[in-house]
């Protein structure tokens, strides 16, 4: 079977305009301010609910006489993400007062630590009942991110449709 290199070609530049078409969509979604405000709340949620797990898996090593490998982990992670998701609700409060995300990457660097460290706790804890628990969660958890980013992008695509036709689109894929 022969490749028509014109034809790649034309494959290539098709994909790299949708590309670009996708990437525009995104940015203007990222500055609407109503998106902004709506990640101050879910970044609300996400914050305390992670602090809450963390103190829920922590306190049982509180009182423990010897703490195994998944443990100790459990409570380093937490003991890192704890006081950095506190930070991070506070500078959520300040954004939700202005109404806009902070540009800061001080702060999205802290995100991410944050909520990796926190996952990895909560890993390690589960691991600490049984190994089986801690895989699932560190599966689970993917899939999680993976439904959550399938949703989202498919509810905003909608929405851009529906209420602006002027912003770019991005590319409609088929289907599943």
């Amino acid at each position: 079977m022969a490749v028509d290199p014109q034809q790649l070609a034309q494959q290539s530049r098709q994909g790299e305009d949708e590309a670009e078409q996708q990437a525009a969509w995104m940015q203007h979604a990222a500055e609407e301010p109503e998106q902004q405000r709506e990640w101050i709340r879910q970044n609300s949620v996400i914050y305390g609910g992670l602090i809450a797990v963390g103190l829920v898996m922590v306190q049982q090593f509180l009182t423990a006489a010897a703490l195994d490998w998944s443990a100790k982990i459990c409570v380093l992670a937490f003991s890192v993400a704890i006081p950095l998701l506190a930070a991070l609700i506070m500078v959520n409060r300040q954004e939700s007062f202005r109404r806009r995300v902070t540009d800061s990457r001080v702060v999205r660097v802290a995100q991410s630590i944050a909520q990796a460290l926190a996952f990895a706790g909560m890993v390690a804890g589960f691991w600490h009942i049984w190994w089986l628990a801690g895989v699932g969660t560190f599966v689970s958890g993917f899939a999680a991110l993976g439904v959550h980013s399938a949703g989202h992008f498919r509810l905003e695509t909608a929405v851009k449709a529906a209420t602006d036709p002027a912003v770019p689109q991005p590319p409609q894929e088929a289907e599943k």
